[in-house]
């Protein structure tokens, strides 16, 4: 797996889109340490199940949007829908705030009920 530096990052930003579209995963470092990885989502980015997996993994952890999550995986919006229900995973995730916030609005449209 190839390893740049920030450094030549900076003079060739185009490589990491040039490894991308080859299949090739990337390593950036800075100052010696790794800050990113690069992974390939073409056809030639491994097996569906490989893919899925990445899409549901990232989903789950709110790095992707449920569109985004798709994609990787190479599934319609509705088949990652039910994947992730198949496995458990909430699709609609609302924080306690906006839980109370769509509460309140649906007793305004009940009369308070």
């Amino acid at each position: 797996m190839p390893t740049l530096t920030s450094e030549e990052l900076e003079l060739q930003p185009r490589r990491l889109l040039d490894d991308a579209e080859q299949g090739t995963s990337d390593v950036v470092t800075v100052e010696g340490e790794p800050v990113m990885l690069t992974l390939p989502l073409g056809a030639s980015a491994g097996t569906s199940a490989e893919r899925l997996e990445l899409g549901v993994t990232l989903y789950e952890r709110d790095l992707l949007s449920l569109g985004l999550a798709a994609k990787v995986a190479g599934l319609s919006y509705s088949r990652m829908i039910d994947e992730l229900g198949a496995r458990q995973i909430p699709v609609v995730r609302y924080s306690v705030e906006e839980l109370d916030r769509e509460l309140e609005y649906v007793r305004t449209l009940t009369g308070g009920r």
